[in-house]
């Protein structure tokens, strides 16, 4: 008997088979789509959570809304969104998967709010994406991080220049340390070349980083009294992932020299800069300058881990950033950018530091 009929039913089923599997992996996506986009629109305007209706509904976007920068941003926004009958959600926070900010705009968009903060990068895609929001109404802020090629209504962000000189000083202070100290054969340290590592991240593009470095270079050369060589260079930091990233900084001290100043954009590469130079037991060889003043990046400027760190105004930004979305709606415009105040952290203010937050909290 001929199996010619047996195979053309087994391709038959066979592509049955993966016609009817498209078609459930098709509804369950509607699904899950439908879903948020109907979740969002009943936010829209009444939040379940408070027996209380909102005029406006914001969402803010990043790439990491577990960070405690991140959350103290939003924080300042929704306080000051809440004083204008305004709800703000970070956007993704009580999802059950990560998005990426790309797709997060998209649900944003198809959820029709009223206003977006994001993080944004200077890919074409979100380009796209945040003019296809403008075009259907929503107003854009870019936040901390911008997309200069796109349509957004504002930026808010920090001064990249101001950032950079107090990096710039603290390196000079660094370099004064180590021509202070001495060898055991006598000889004075830091007589050779300083070098200094900057971590930037995989998919940074946007020339305010640009702008820091070439800030940090500018205090070094008016600051070096002593005449030391110093040494650049730039390392990339793998950050599609928190897991990357610390597996990128840990790649850095399995190297017989390492460098002798690391400077750190974000907390998360501050975080894992210091975690590593404590595995490997190489601290005292190189000195950390932090982003953000967590707990645990405070914890270690006293204990001596971390040299120093820069303090955002993250209430300040969240703020900035409701200031934006208000002033455009109220007057059809606003203003370009908004820049949040910067401070540095180091061992010598970090008493003055805990006074200053204490008497915040008290208020």
């Amino acid at each position: 008997m001929s199996k010619k009929p047996f195979e053309f039913i087994k391709k038959k089923l066979n592509r049955s088979s993966i016609i009817l599997s498209l078609t459930l992996l098709f509804v369950v996506l509607v699904i899950a789509v439908g879903f948020i986009v109907f979740r969002f629109n009943i936010l829209r305007y009444n939040v379940q959570s408070e027996d209380r209706e909102y005029d406006k509904y914001y969402v803010m976007i990043t790439d990491n809304y577990k960070s405690d920068f991140w959350q103290e941003i939003y924080k300042g926004a929704f306080d000051a969104a809440k004083e204008q009958n305004i709800y703000v959600d970070l956007l993704g926070d009580d999802l059950p998967t990560q998005y990426s900010c790309e797709q997060l705009m998209k649900i944003a968009i198809a959820s029709k709010v009223d206003g977006i903060m994001v993080y944004a990068n200077e890919s074409d895609e979100m380009t796209a994406l945040i003019d296809e929001a403008i075009g259907a109404g929503i107003p854009v802020i870019t936040l901390y991080s911008d997309n200069t090629h796109s349509k957004r209504i504002s930026f808010v962000g920090v001064g990249s220049y101001n950032i950079g000189r107090e990096y710039g000083k603290q390196i000079i202070n660094i370099i004064n340390d180590k021509h202070k100290a001495m060898d055991e054969d006598g000889t004075r340290l830091g007589e050779d070349e300083i070098n200094i590592a900057i971590l930037v991240n995989s998919d940074a593009k946007e020339t305010g980083q640009n702008v820091l470095i070439s800030a940090i270079k500018d205090a070094i050369d008016k600051e070096n009294i002593t005449g030391s060589k110093v040494s650049f260079s730039i390392i990339t930091v793998n950050n599609t992932n928190a897991f990357s990233v610390e597996e990128s900084i840990r790649d850095i001290f399995l190297a017989d020299d390492i460098p002798d100043v690391i400077v750190c954009l974000n907390e998360l590469n501050t975080v894992c800069a210091y975690q590593a130079l404590v595995d490997f037991t190489r601290v005292g060889e190189a000195d950390i300058l932090g982003y953000y003043d967590s707990d645990a990046i405070i914890r270690e400027i006293e204990k001596g881990t971390v040299y120093a760190t820069v303090d955002i105004d993250t209430k300040q930004l969240g703020e900035y950033c409701i200031s934006a979305l208000s002033d455009y709606y109220e007057f059809g415009s606003t203003s370009q950018y908004y820049t949040a105040d910067v401070k540095l952290i180091n061992k010598y203010n970090v008493d003055e530091y805990h006074k200053q937050k204490e008497a915040e909290q008290d208020e």
